[in-house]
């Protein structure tokens, strides 16, 4: 069998993920911070700027996707617009003085990652030969995941050794904002593809145009990221079992670490093994590392639980993005990494409510149990209800 080997554009598009992440983890996690220290608000403010924020950034993605269909050339253009966005804005956001304004920010920011995530998702199926889809995602997750290691410890080591001001710490992501604009205009080539013509393109919310698979694999995403909800769970619980600010960020750190080896890891594993049968593994992972959380009692604990659950989760990132690229048609590509984000994105808000809400009314470990046992039914359903073949 010929060995195939990553293009040039994949590669560039993990650099400028690996840097937008190291700008975008200089400043994510301090926005809980200015808003209980600097605005004086509390968790509603926080939930109602992330859910307004991630909500309009969903139903942009499938839009983006559907638009990059068409003439080649659109998939650079829509990242170019996206990244700018995002980079633009994130830096002001050490400069607001009022909820208002960081929600009007913080929904340009995420604005920008809803115009890049399909266009960018679609041109790696694009550039990759179709051997190794799984390996490409893979490789693309590893360096999303590194670049928020990066800029997590960035942010300790300015804050710690440095002791810059949580300000100044967000002005200076805009060095690595940059480096994203540079490496993706200058690097990125966006091959050619099938020309379509416009008419014959379906309406953007044509959910019926997916193949039948695409439809009953994009329902169970739904349901699993139900299970799936924010990894700030884990920095929350580790908060509730008395760990400090700084054991806190490095266990966030080490999370990425684990994620970030074993996706490069999974996405090889995807393409010898078989990109279901990968994810099937992940997602079963998922389930047993989010019941091991449950049980959690002390600090050592949780760091045992938390790496094991980003070796295990990990390992299915890439394959889960690359199934779409391989059950999706070349020429709309774009339209199902849309939906595939749409459906995760409008899913986060109340999935995120759920988990927290059983976790007030009853405690940390039902709630990671409850969590465990919907990823399990997930991987069920993947297994023996969404394909009707083998991948």
């Amino acid at each position: 069998m010929k060995k195939h080997k990553l293009p040039g554009t994949v590669i560039a598009i993990g650099l400028v993920s690996f840097f937008n992440d190291l700008a975008s983890e200089m400043v994510t996690p301090f926005i809980p911070i200015l808003i209980a220290t600097v605005l004086g608000a509390g968790p509603v403010i926080l939930g109602l700027v992330e859910g307004v924020a991630d909500a309009a950034a969903s139903f942009l993605k499938l839009w983006a996707g559907r638009y990059s269909d068409g003439k080649s050339g659109r998939r650079k253009e829509l990242m170019v617009w996206g990244y700018s966005l995002s980079n633009l804005t994130r830096p002001l956001l050490g400069l607001v003085s009022s909820w208002g304004a960081l929600l009007l920010l913080r929904s340009m920011d995420r604005a920008g990652k809803g115009l890049r995530n399909a266009p960018r998702d679609a041109m790696l199926a694009d550039s990759t030969h179709p051997a190794i889809h799984g390996l490409a995602y893979g490789f693309h997750r590893a360096m999303d995941n590194a670049g928020a290691l990066g800029g997590t410890l960035l942010a300790v080591a300015a804050l710690s050794w440095m002791h810059w001001p949580v300000s100044e710490v967000i002005f200076w992501s805009v060095v690595p904002g940059v480096l994203v604009l540079l490496v993706l205009i200058f690097g990125v080539r966006e091959p050619p593809r099938l020309e379509v013509e416009e008419e014959k393109l379906h309406a953007p919310l044509d959910w019926s145009s997916l193949a039948l698979n695409m439809r009953r694999y994009l329902l169970v995403l739904v349901l699993f990221t139900f299970a799936r909800v924010s990894e700030s769970f884990i920095l929350l619980r580790g908060n509730e079992l008395g760990m400090s600010m700084v054991q806190l960020l490095l266990l966030w750190a080490v999370l990425n670490l684990t994620k970030s080896g074993a996706s490069l890891l999974g996405g090889r594993m995807a393409d010898i093994f078989g990109m279901r049968r990968l994810s099937l593994v992940s997602w079963s992972g998922y389930a047993v590392s989010f019941a091991a959380l449950g049980l959690v009692e002390h600090g050592n604990a949780l760091w045992v639980c938390t790496v094991l659950y980003g070796l295990l989760t990990g390992l299915g990132e890439g394959s889960e993005r690359a199934l779409i690229s391989l059950y999706a048609d070349e020429h709309e590509r774009g339209t199902a990494f849309g939906w595939y984000h749409l459906a995760v994105g409008l899913s986060a808000i109340p999935a995120g409510v759920l988990f927290g809400t059983v976790w007030h009314y009853w405690n940390a470990g039902v709630a990671f149990l409850f969590a465990g046992v919907l990823a399990l039914l997930s991987a069920l359903l993947l297994r023996f209800w969404s394909f009707n073949d083998p991948a």
